[in-house]
């Protein structure tokens, strides 16, 4: 079984800066793409940003040059650095991996439990 446990949410100003961990443990071959997502209240989940396992990045352009995702291969983890964060940006922020349990196995997706951001002064 593979978990996701992002980190690193919590409350900040205005303008402020976050930066974001989930770390992939368990039993398992190797993990692909990673993404992450956030979700607002009352609104639907929309992806932030995309990493591929060699290291190809992919944003939503309304992110573009304030979020910045990058991965650490040996440590499986994917992170997450906000920075001029505004009060729109508040939400659950959420960690998605495509994850190869056995070599010649499909990819299975799996998602962490999500790790909350509020912006606020």
């Amino acid at each position: 079984q593979v978990q996701l446990v992002e980190s690193g949410g919590g409350l900040v100003q205005p303008g402020g800066s976050l930066r974001l961990s989930c770390a992939a443990s368990g039993s398992f071959f190797s993990i692909a793409t990673m993404r992450w997502y956030r979700q607002a209240p009352g609104k639907q989940r929309g992806l932030v940003a995309t990493i591929t396992s060699g290291g190809r990045t992919n944003y939503v352009d309304s992110l573009k040059g304030r979020f910045t995702i990058s991965r650490d291969n040996a440590k499986n983890t994917v992170y997450l650095q906000m920075n001029s964060l505004r009060p729109e940006d508040t939400a659950v922020y959420i960690c998605n991996a495509e994850v190869r349990p056995r070599v010649g196995v499909p990819l299975n997706d799996y998602w962490g439990q999500g790790t909350q951001v509020t912006v606020s002064s």
